[in-house]
């Protein structure tokens, strides 16, 4: 664990004991979900015209919110519009003249300001993280009204590989804010799993709980907050702890804290299949008044890089999925209830054991993966960026971004690692931005995050040496296109045939790194011939021979296919099959086309992944770590046929019958169905 700079805070009181009900705590969040306007602004006039003090004449409508501007990806509206929001609410009446309120908006795209009852409350730029305004102004008990300028306009930086939705695409919430606060809570589970000996059961693993944050006096007179964690398991067992303030607070003060709980009884860890779920508690008091409450579900799971391998729970996993991106037709990503359901869905039906996105995820989304035992693959949306990292003020912005990104998703169990970009320059040691800006996101991430590995997603170009800003992160993501995209010129992907050995030389260059697939996919519209790029019978095939590579590489943590569903891109997306057609606009890689019907890969890619187990048999760890890092001397040959015997005996059973269910499943459905 990195040193903080206020130090380690000791815990004071670990207790385990009986559920008893938990003190009063501050006023309950008030969801901002009903009776919101909303009046487009292409000519950008609101500002002149002093909107924001209810002068003008906008021509407001009922809204959504969730919602976006147009739910159309339409062409001519790629690079965003201005449009205004407007709601008229009720306060909480309180009888604390100490208690202040925030508003949090869980995503605005692109660019938002904020008044309230008139005032201005501030802004945010950043479209991909939550942030929170203190609502001053505000009226307890009366009528507020609340504007936000949502301004969706972009150019061609920073580059993003989706569709460019504007408008207030997540809830928007009415939180508590008490004198002193604790900010940016996070509750991190640290478990460590000890090793089996030969022959021996595994001994169980135990477990302890970081609760993490930022004290913040907003009030008057100096104050020593306490921090105090009350930690409920599935079987009810209560486990307490505490720490107090390092020192005491002046007004307009901020003091970072961190202090772990030593998890009571046996640890009822979190994994695929098994998701227990604890519930976490969090308060803020002030002697003995509870100033603030955070709830959170957590779960105790152990990942980590040993050896080259990742491991959750101290077993090496072999993953199967498909990213997701928060697009579904008619809504984009101001994702209902309903449409977040189906999402978690589509995955369970898929077999799919581990999902990724570009950016983080709604929290509600989070959450259902939490509850169903669904890996994440977290990831900032620094894409592409090396041309806006070259001045310190750009990768400023961009860990920013990175931060508000971790904080959001460290306390769920189903991340299992925090991706600090994807695909930035493939030699980073002789780009100076982008050696700086990953050298301090990594520096980042362990210290937001502790408990998990430190990742980032790589183009795949063969014949570039391996890079030391690479070799620095504990697991490595691959994003291939071998066999559908060309590449560059003496850096090839033509050939499908070129993947597995040049898996193989990722595993040579970064023997300490783990290595999982994060990206593969070809595009399908059409019925034609199995050779004939984006036709429905060549996606089915390259989507069998790339997993029948990942089953053949056991140093791979696993493999993510991109993507679940089709999504909208930009308007000149051509997808790589370079056909001289008409284009719709639409990313046509996904498993199920926009319109939500699945395709003949989707069988495939359910075969796969049904066939294979997430935990690999156990000490095949140090032998697919010998097997990747054989250097090209005789033991290492030796080593790549030992284990290539191995697992050939482990699968052979299961990719004979991926093959029978395949060969039938071809037979017997009509393209009709398709």
């Amino acid at each position: 664990m990195p040193a903080l700079a206020l130090g380690l805070i000791a815990v004071v009181t670990v207790a385990p004991t009986r559920a008893q009900d938990p003190p009063p705590g501050p006023p309950a969040a008030v969801a901002l979900t009903s009776g919101w306007q909303l009046a487009l602004d292409p000519a950008d006039r609101g500002m002149r015209e002093r909107w924001q003090t209810g002068a003008g004449s906008p021509a407001w409508r009922a809204a959504a919110v969730p919602g976006v501007f147009d739910a159309r990806p339409v062409e001519q509206d790629f690079f965003g519009t201005v449009g205004w929001y407007r709601l008229r609410f009720r306060a909480p009446a309180t009888t604390d003249p100490t208690m202040r309120w925030g508003i949090r908006f869980d995503q605005v795209r692109r660019d938002a300001r904020v008044w309230l009852n008139g005032r201005p409350l501030g802004r945010n730029r950043d479209p991909y993280v939550p942030f929170t305004l203190p609502a001053a102004g505000l009226r307890p008990g009366q009528m507020n009204t609340l504007l936000v300028r949502a301004d969706s306009r972009k150019g061609a930086e920073p580059r993003e590989g989706w569709w460019n939705w504007g408008g207030i695409t997540r809830p928007v919430t009415l939180v508590p804010r008490a004198a002193i606060g604790l900010d940016d809570v996070g509750v991190l589970s640290d478990v460590t799993c000890p090793d089996a000996a030969p022959g021996e059961e595994r001994p169980p693993c135990t477990a302890k709980v970081i609760v993490d944050g930022t004290l913040e006096h907003r009030g008057s007179g100096t104050a020593r907050p306490t921090v105090a964690l009350r930690l409920t398991a599935p079987d009810g067992t209560v486990t307490t702890g505490s720490a107090p303030s390092p020192r005491a607070l002046r007004p307009g003060e901020r003091a970072r804290i961190r202090f772990s709980v030593p998890v009571q009884g046996d640890a009822q860890l979190w994994q695929p299949g098994s998701p227990r779920l604890y519930t976490a508690r969090v308060e803020t008091r002030l002697g003995d008044r509870v100033l603030q409450v955070d709830r959170k579900r957590v779960g105790l799971r152990s990942v980590r890089v040993r050896n080259g391998m990742l491991e959750l729970n101290g077993r090496a996993i072999d993953m199967r999925g498909a990213s997701i991106q928060e697009d579904l037709r008619g809504r984009g990503p101001a994702l209902s209830d309903a449409d977040i359901e189906l999402i978690v869905k589509e995955l369970k039906a898929l077999g799919a054991n581990v999902t990724r996105a570009h950016y983080l995820l709604n929290d509600r989304l989070l959450d259902r993966l939490d509850e169903e035992g669904i890996l994440v693959w977290s990831q900032a949306p620094i894409y592409h960026r090396d041309k806006r990292l070259v001045t310190p003020e750009q990768r400023a912005e961009a860990l920013r971004t990175l931060r508000g990104t971790v904080i959001a998703a460290r306390s769920h169990p189903s991340v299992i690692t925090h991706s600090v970009a994807n695909e930035l320059s493939a030699t980073p040691d002789t780009t100076p931005g982008t050696r700086a800006f990953l050298q301090s996101a990594r520096g980042l991430v362990h210290d937001l995050d502790p408990t998990l590995p430190v990742s980032v997603d790589l183009l795949s170009y063969p014949g570039f040496p391996a890079q030391r800003a690479f070799a620095a992160y504990d697991l490595l993501g691959v994003n291939s296109y071998f066999g559908w995209y060309k590449g560059k010129k003496k850096h090839s992907t033509e050939r499908l045939a070129d993947l597995e050995p040049y898996l193989a030389s990722m595993r040579r260059k970064y023997p300490d790194s783990a290595l999982v697939l994060t990206e593969f996919g070809a595009e399908s519209t059409f019925v034609g011939p199995r050779t004939t790029k984006e036709t429905y019978a060549f996606q089915d095939d390259y989507v069998a021979q790339v997993l029948d590579i990942v089953d053949r590489s056991p140093f791979l943590g696993g493999a993510i296919y991109w993507t679940l569903r089709e999504f909208a891109v930009k308007p000149d997306w051509d997808g790589g099959a370079q056909r001289d057609v008409p284009r719709d606009g639409i990313h046509n890689k996904g498993l199920i086309t926009y319109d939500g019907r699945p395709k003949p890969a989707w069988d495939v890619a359910h075969d796969n992944f049904r066939a294979t187990q997430l935990f690999r048999a156990d000490g095949l760890t140090a032998s697919a770590q010998a097997a990747g890092g054989g250097g090209g001397g005789s033991a290492g040959v030796l080593a790549w046929a030992v284990v290539l015997a191995i697992v050939a005996l482990l699968v052979a059973d299961a990719v004979m019958l991926r093959g029978i269910l395949r060969g039938r499943r071809r037979t017997a459905s009509s393209v009709a169905r398709r």
